[in-house]
């Protein structure tokens, strides 16, 4: 890129300023993630729109580090956002007006500019599928007070009994002696104000057979959920979707992955909804599942030496196995779009695409009965059989 196209997109673009950030710390916007060197004072050329920061704390000699913080913010053409390096809490804080206002003028006058790392254009597509629907309604929904995202504080999770290997691995995490100095700020903090996905519908006054059947198709606890918790809006829902994957990948936070599951589970367990009544929300719903699949697997693909020294922004080798909840959601989900006689073009599309995806990355075979799982009582995904009395 030739110097004047350069210091065009300096001045257009919005910039991150990361004032005392120590060495070795690891940093990422959105999908990029660097190891912190001695002159790094932020990120420059940032294109308008919702982007996640994170970083990892890093000992002395950069070899263990804390907790993965992150937040996200909407950033606007030209606009400068100025952070400082607390380190006794070991985060990033905002400032007064005035001293943002001042340094904000010293990075337009491209005093900042020399220590300021370019973002990197060429990997914005990919972002931009990852969060499009996100926008600063959803953010100030869902955030946590202060804004931060971590593992460390959603310290109530422990005592929930983890369902699948992944969320066993988050929970031994939390439970890691690195953890332990945060013990006494995470009693005062809460996580992300995430909906209330409830796992089925009761209701009085119909047979149990009834109330199976419509736990069994979840398109009526789907409506309930869009008009009491997002006011009808679908894209809403798709934004809290990719609100909870970004702060599983980049900020390792468990409650957001179970809100992402929680989500997933309630979308593919419909069955009139995707070829009647909300095609056109599960044409989108497949498109963005599929982007975030698509980026979580690619671990095999090289990311620089520094995401193996703490944050992965790929998904765990438990996902290879055909034993967690998206095989068996994706197992039933897929004939009934696939075999449809009629059918929305989008929606069988994303369908294709999603499963070729997962064949071609997982080894996944849906169409082989040998495969199937056998599920143990009390298994998340068997039919939903109510009882007599909880029906009337």
């Amino acid at each position: 890129m030739d110097q004047e196209a350069a210091l065009d997109l300096v001045k257009k673009g919005a910039t991150l300023l990361l004032l005392d950030v120590p060495q070795f710390t690891l940093f990422g916007i959105d999908t990029q993630m660097f190891s912190v060197g001695p002159l790094f004072k932020g990120m420059k050329m940032i294109p308008p729109g919702t982007h996640f920061v994170y970083y990892s704390p890093s000992n002395k000699e950069g070899n263990e580090f804390s907790p993965t913080v992150g937040f996200f913010l909407i950033t606007h053409p030209a606009e400068v956002v100025v952070r400082k390096w607390h380190h006794k809490e070991e985060r990033l804080i905002k400032l007064s007006e005035e001293e943002e206002g001042r340094y904000s003028e010293a990075v337009r006058r491209l005093e900042f500019d020399t220590h300021l790392g370019p973002y990197a254009l060429d990997r914005y597509g990919e972002w931009k599928q990852l969060s499009n629907f996100i926008t600063q309604n959803i953010i100030d929904r869902l955030e946590p007070i202060g804004g931060d995202i971590t593992i460390a504080f959603e310290p109530g999770l422990i005592d929930q009994v983890p369902r699948t290997a992944m969320e066993k691995r988050l929970m031994e995490q939390l439970r890691c002696n690195k953890f332990s100095k945060f013990a006494t700020e995470a009693s005062d903090r809460r996580g992300c104000y995430y909906t209330s996905i409830p796992h089925s519908i009761k209701r009085k006054g119909i047979s149990g057979e009834e109330l199976t059947a419509i736990n069994h198709d979840k398109t009526e606890l789907l409506e309930v959920v869009l008009m009491k918790d997002y006011g009808g809006e679908e894209d809403s829902l798709l934004g809290e979707l990719q609100f909870s994957f970004i702060a599983f990948m980049m900020a390792q936070s468990l409650e957001a992955f179970l809100q992402w599951k929680a989500i997933v589970i309630l979308l593919i367990s419909c069955i009139e909804a995707p070829l009647r009544t909300r095609t056109r929300l599960f044409a989108k719903f497949i498109r963005v599942i599929y982007y975030q699949l698509k980026h979580g697997l690619q671990r095999n693909e090289s990311n620089g030496t520094s995401a193996n020294k703490g944050i992965s922004l790929f998904l765990d080798e438990v996902w290879f196995s055909k034993d967690i909840f998206l095989f068996r959601l994706c197992k039933d989900f897929f004939p009934l779009v696939l075999d449809s006689p009629v059918v929305d073009g989008d929606l069988l599309s994303w369908t294709r695409k999603l499963k070729s995806l997962l064949e071609t990355a997982l080894g996944w075979d849906f169409a082989d009965d040998a495969m199937e799982l056998i599920c143990d009582e009390g298994d998340e995904f068997s039919p939903v059989i109510v009882p007599f009395d909880e029906a009337n």
